[in-house]
């Protein structure tokens, strides 16, 4: 099982993350029994407050939804780049911005996607389906890199 993600607000003790993630899988399973359907709209299991602190336990949205929330709309384009074999300068070149600025969306979506190589970049966003959420070239971007390639 993969370990509990999240911030707490103060330091654990030595050893007690492993209890916490134990309470806190009992806590879900319990609120999943007890209400199967609550709140099914927003994803809330539990929320409620001891001794003034919220507890609150959601269900995660799946991963492709995930994904889909943590690539914004330029990296989601530089992806697209990418996995048609378009090269950094000229990712650069069609969208008018500078190769430093490509080099930092690609570590970012690198970091996001948790991979690092551009290989693994496009198996990954090919296995959550996120390339067919948009069309293959309706930007006009062939055309675009076609005359800056021909122009250089």
């Amino acid at each position: 099982m993969p370990a509990i993600s999240g911030r707490s607000g103060g330091e654990l003790s030595p050893g007690s993350e492993g209890r916490l993630e134990t309470l806190v899988r009992e806590l879900a399973r319990l609120a999943a029994e007890a209400a199967p359907g609550a709140n099914a709209h927003d994803g809330v299991l539990l929320d409620l407050e001891v001794n003034g602190i919220r507890c609150l336990l959601m269900r995660s949205p799946p991963a492709q939804e995930q994904a889909v929330a943590w690539l914004s709309p330029r990296e989601r384009e530089i992806a697209r780049m990418i996995a048609r074999g378009y090269a950094n300068k000229m990712i650069a070149a069609v969208l008018d911005i500078s190769t430093h600025t490509v080099n930092t969306y690609v570590r970012r979506l690198f970091a996001k996607l948790a991979v690092s190589s551009r290989a693994a970049m496009v198996a990954r966003l090919h296995d959550l389906s996120l390339f067919g959420t948009c069309s293959d070239d309706s930007s006009g971007s062939g055309r675009r890199s076609a005359q800056v390639a021909s122009a250089g």
